[in-house]
C-alpha cells in the first residue's frame, strides 16, 4: 500500500496544530489558569511549552520523516543495532492509546452538549442549572458511550477517506 503524503503546506500546519494544541488546552486551560494565578501561570505554561515542548515536537518530526512509519516502527527501524530505542516507541503507542481514551471522552461530551443545546435543552436554564445537565450526563454511562461511540465513528469515516480527501478535506 503506497504511504500518503500531506497535498499542501497548510495541510500539514493545520493537522500538527490540532495536535499540538488539543482538547485539553481549550477545554481545561481557562479554568486552570483562572485557579492558579492567572497571568503568572500563563508565563510558566509558555516558558515550560518552549523548554519542553519544541525539543518534543523536534524529536517527533525527525523521527517520523526519517523512519516514513509509526512510531513504534520509525524507532524499530532507526535504532542503531543492539539499543532499546524501540522500547520509546513502544511507550509512544501505549501514549497515543491513552490519550484517544481522554479525546473521545471529551469529545464526547462536548458533542452531547452541542446537540443539547440545538435541541433547546439550555432554553429557559438559569446559570446553576446547566452543571446539572453536566452532571446528569456524567450520571448515564450509556449516554456518555453514545456519544464517545459518535466520536469514535466520525474520526474513522475521516480517517477512512485517506489523508487528502479525508484529513485535509476538512479545514477547507
Amino acid at each position: 500500500m503506497k504511504r500518503e503524503s500531506f497535498g499542501s503546506r497548510l495541510g500539514f500546519i493545520l493537522v500538527s496544530a490540532g495536535c499540538a494544541i488539543g482538547i485539553g488546552n481549550v477545554w481545561r486551560f481557562p479554568f486552570v489558569t483562572g485557579q492558579n494565578g492567572g497571568g503568572v501561570f500563563v508565563l510558566f505554561y509558555l516558558v515550560f511549552l518552549l523548554l519542553m515542548g519544541v525539543p518534543v515536537l523536534t524529536m517527533e518530526l525527525a523521527v517520523g520523516r526519517a523512519g516514513r512509519a509509526s512510531a513504534l516502527r520509525a524507532y524499530q527501524a532507526l535504532e542503531p543495532a543492539g539499543s532499546k530505542w524501540h522500547v520509546h516507541g513502544v511507550f509512544c503507542m501505549i501514549g497515543n492509546y491513552l490519550l484517544m481514551m481522554f479525546y473521545t471522552v471529551v469529545s464526547g461530551w462536548m458533542l452531547g452538549y452541542f446537540c443539547k443545546f440545538l435541541m433547546g435543552e439550555f432554553n429557559g436554564l438559569p446559570a446553576e442549572a446547566v452543571g446539572g445537565v453536566f452532571d446528569a450526563l456524567l450520571a448515564d454511562p450509556a449516554e456518555m458511550a453514545l456519544w464517545m461511540a459518535v466520536t469514535v465513528l466520525a474520526g474513522f469515516l475521516v480517517v477512512s477517506l485517506g489523508l487528502q480527501n479525508g484529513l485535509e478535506r476538512i479545514p477547507r
